[in-house]
């Protein structure tokens, strides 16, 4: 079994990577994770959910969603720029073993509420966190984001993907 420790200094930059000019198949695990998290805090969405099997499942188990519908994905994707336009994923680790990534992560958002006398105030958040990420044939299989949700203040996301039942 290969492990690996890889520091941020190491990670890839996605101007590296093209999915164009390399055979997805031939990209190691980190590599194409590493790909999708710089594309995801560039607002490349298009070019991160392209990197998703045909067949995935993503949770997000900080605010109890799931997602194995591609347009669904990509709609989150974009829900949560729209929201945190600032947003930005800080990789801290990132631990290869096998087809398996995980990623110790901070994300930095700033959030938007109101304030006295119909003002509003920017405070700026930052979420610890990690992910667990399987690939198969250089495509993300499953991802898994864990964090303290009761402290994310993520509740506006969660809110525009959860049904509401009236009785």
């Amino acid at each position: 079994m290969n492990v690996a420790l890889l520091w941020p200094a190491e990670m890839v930059d996605a101007k590296e990577i093209s999915m164009s000019e390399v055979s997805v198949q031939t990209l190691s695990p980190e590599r194409v994770v590493s790909a999708v998290l710089t594309q995801l805090n560039h607002g490349q969405i298009a070019d991160a959910t392209a990197s998703f099997a045909a067949n995935f499942r993503f949770k997000d188990h900080g605010i109890g969603l799931e997602f194995s519908d591609k347009q669904r994905l990509t709609e989150f994707f974009q829900k949560t720029r729209e929201l945190y336009p600032d947003y930005s994923l800080q990789t801290d680790q990132l631990f290869v073993i096998g087809d398996h990534v995980i990623t110790q992560w901070t994300l930095h958002v700033t959030i938007t509420e109101p304030f006295y006398a119909g003002l509003t105030t920017r405070i700026p958040i930052s979420i610890a966190g990690a992910s667990i990420i399987r690939t198969g044939n250089g495509k993300i299989t499953e991802w898994a984001d864990y964090y303290a949700g009761s402290t994310a203040r993520r509740t506006a996301l969660a809110a525009h993907f959860t049904e509401w039942i009236e009785y």
